[in-house]
């Protein structure tokens, strides 16, 4: 990556618990990378999961992901990065935090007043105001990492991945070494995957 050239760019749905703890990530490695500016952006794992045979309990889930992918779109074309990423946080502190999963409206509505942004934005958890955006969006997404891998996507430079999927945030200079790694990687613009089974779940603290 070129000195002009150092935005990182971390496409999540915001229901994911893997892109959460990878955003938290993310936001500790700039601080001891600070010559790299972290951005956020939706992808959605319902389009993603679109017209695929997938088990009823998944299918039930990712059917809930629609509706909060598509107020953090809203969010994202209309009021910009640092309400989106300041409305990422509150959602994120509720809902993978505190495992506030049985009321998605509500904890949208409360992470909304806390990131300062009107109420009037719930209009699009059902309204799908920018749904031909959000396809758009997952598309790129798609374009540059294929169809084959779920969030989060990193995108440094030029070039993009799947990952890292993470279970617990690093911090301090073990945020920054991870960081370097994902750096020099995304730097080979012939490096595809490094992948093992997870054997433990998110930690979202």
């Amino acid at each position: 990556m070129t000195t002009a050239n150092r935005e990182v760019l971390l496409y999540i749905d915001p229901t994911c618990p893997y892109a959460w703890v990878t955003s938290r990530w993310l936001l500790n490695a700039v601080k001891e990378r600070p010559e790299f500016t972290p951005r956020f952006s939706i992808m959605s794992l319902y389009v993603l999961n679109e017209g695929r045979d997938l088990d009823p309990n998944y299918r039930a889930l990712i059917d809930q992901t629609l509706s909060p992918a598509h107020l953090f779109m809203a969010v994202q074309r209309e009021c910009g990065q640092e309400a989106f990423s300041k409305l990422y946080t509150a959602w994120g502190e509720r809902f993978h935090v505190q495992d506030r999963k049985d009321d998605y409206l509500e904890v949208a509505r409360e992470s909304l007043e806390e990131a300062g942004i009107d109420a009037s934005y719930l209009e699009h958890w059902e309204g799908r105001t920018y749904e031909g955006e959000l396809r758009e969006e997952q598309a790129k997404v798609q374009k540059m990492v294929g169809d084959d891998v779920g969030t989060p996507v990193l995108k440094l430079g030029d070039n993009a991945f799947f990952g890292p999927v993470i279970t617990r945030v690093p911090r301090g200079e073990d945020a920054g070494r991870i960081f370097d790694g994902a750096v020099a990687l995304a730097a080979f613009p012939h490096f595809f995957e490094l992948k093992r089974s997870r054997t433990e779940m998110p930690e979202n603290t």
